[in-house]
């Protein structure tokens, strides 16, 4: 699949920069709890606070599963359902007004735009990764 050295660099890349930053989101989870609880609690969740947990223990370890190419149909396919659901469920533009409305509406389009790339990995992910662990695969 990756036939030059210069395509598995870029390979690598595209994963240390998708799961990296997916794994630094959800970092963020843990650092600030209480507020997004209260943002969760807001929006309507369900057990805010282990929502917000959950969410970020999917975000941390789905981004290091891309990463280091560990369980990554697992990974991807985790993180493809997660970032849709919550674009739908957490950032509901066509409720909002304003500035208000603008903000959700690019945080939703983060979070479809960040679904395809994950769905991208899910296709690709029955391949031998190159620099990677490739376990799970």
């Amino acid at each position: 699949m990756f036939e030059s050295t210069p395509m598995e660099v870029a390979f690598l890349l595209a994963r240390v920069l998708f799961g990296g930053t997916l794994a630094f989101m959800g970092l963020n989870h843990f650092m600030d709890v209480e507020g997004m609880a209260g943002y969760a609690e807001f929006k309507g969740l369900p057990a805010p606070k282990l929502s917000v947990l959950g969410s970020g223990a999917l975000l941390v370890l789905g981004g290091l599963s891309l990463i280091a190419g560990v369980f990554p149909t697992l990974g991807a396919g985790a993180l493809a359902a997660f970032l849709l659901v919550a674009a739908v469920t957490m950032h509901d533009f066509w409720r909002m007004e304003g500035e208000e409305a603008q903000n959700e509406m690019t945080a939703f389009l983060k979070n479809v735009y960040g679904a395809g790339a994950a769905l991208a990995f899910l296709a690709v992910a029955s391949a031998t990764w190159p620099y990677a662990l490739n376990i799970g695969l």
